[in-house]
């Protein structure tokens, strides 16, 4: 058994409730008392049993993050942002791959209430209402990065997907394309379907109507961009041009474009969403509408904890809503070097 509270006491001279209070951050600690405790921590080695201190506090000093893919550069970028926060926090994250599949991510949720976590951060939303009942029954708070639940009223981190979408899409018509596909991401996504309705905004803004035949459903993963622009190709419509609801899928579509003998940009343009590193390479150079996805994670983890340290009591829940940049690259045929492009009017 290793160095328990009270050999610290006894060590420092003082009563094991001083250290008690010591260790959680008492202000009318004196600060000679408090140099003394952690003095004794140091020469014995003790560490601090993090149960414990959960029965003590009410707190783990653990949050769950629930994701959808870790292979996605986006989900990871998140994860950084909150990983990076919770440290500040003296926190530690559970993370959970869903692969997308909702009965994965239920089972996580049930993981997560049993470990007691002190909060759950949702880049992957596909529970139902009931499972976030049941968190607001553990009186276990929890925020929403980068997508939402429709009716589920919580606190949340977003960017502007209409107007990301809407930027794409008048970019490619102030190119001069009138036929240009929209490889979608889930339909029950909420950020996949905000990114069509800016599409179709930009669109009907040109006087062009949006052509349901060109839009395809895929899956937000690499082999979905693939089998979406394989399956527009196959339909012979006079695609010119593609926005792609994230750039994994962009990538599908690249390598099902350059499969079929076609060139980019000069036979159809492409343009993605999110901005992940595979964009910036010197032989893709994807056109992208770029979100600030660190920024996503680490304002998701400090409204979360705002609510586990009962910061905003009652409030309501808050929504923050975070810019688009479109960047401009060789895949929309209109390369500005690395700088970025003006962003066309709001929709």
């Amino acid at each position: 058994m290793g160095p328990t509270i009270r050999d610290v006491a006894r060590v420092a001279g003082v009563s094991k409730s001083t250290v008690s209070r010591v260790l959680n951050a008492d202000p009318n600690v004196a600060e000679e008392t408090r140099s003394a405790v952690f003095a004794a921590i140091k020469e014995i080695g003790y560490s601090r049993n993090a149960l414990a201190r959960g029965l003590n506090t009410r707190k783990t000093g653990t949050i769950g993050l629930i994701i959808s893919d870790i292979t996605n550069p986006f989900h990871a970028e998140v994860a950084r942002g909150v990983e990076d926060l919770a440290s500040d926090f003296d926190s530690n994250v559970i993370l959970c791959n869903t692969d997308g599949r909702p009965k994965k991510e239920a089972a996580y949720i049930d993981l997560l209430v049993e470990k007691r976590v002190d909060g759950i951060i949702f880049t992957s939303v596909k529970a139902g209402e009931s499972d976030m009942t049941v968190l607001r029954s553990k009186q276990i708070p929890f925020v929403f990065a980068g997508r939402t639940l429709p009716d589920v009223e919580a606190d949340s981190v977003v960017v502007d997907n209409v107007l990301g979408g809407f930027q794409a899409a008048t970019h490619l018509v102030r190119l001069g394309h009138q036929r240009i596909a929209y490889l979608a991401g889930p339909s029950h996504v909420s950020a996949s379907m905000d990114r069509y309705e800016g599409y179709c905004q930009a669109l009907r803004r040109a006087g062009i109507e949006p052509d349901p035949e060109l839009v395809v459903e895929g899956d937000f993963k690499q082999e979905g961009g693939y089998r979406a622009m394989s399956a527009l190709l196959d339909r012979a419509l006079g695609v010119t041009a593609v926005f792609a609801a994230n750039d994994y899928m962009a990538m599908g579509a690249l390598e099902a474009i350059y499969e079929r003998g076609l060139r980019v940009p000069e036979d159809i343009a492409v343009v993605g969403f999110d901005d992940i590193p595979f964009a910036r390479l010197h032989l893709v150079q994807l056109t992208t509408v770029a979100q600030p996805k660190y920024d996503i994670g680490a304002i998701a983890a400090r409204m979360l904890f705002e609510r586990i340290d009962g910061k905003v009591g009652d409030e309501p829940a808050r929504r923050v809503v975070l810019p688009p940049r479109l960047v401009v690259r060789r895949t929309c045929g209109e390369y500005q070097g690395r700088r970025d492009a003006a962003e066309p009017d709001r929709p």
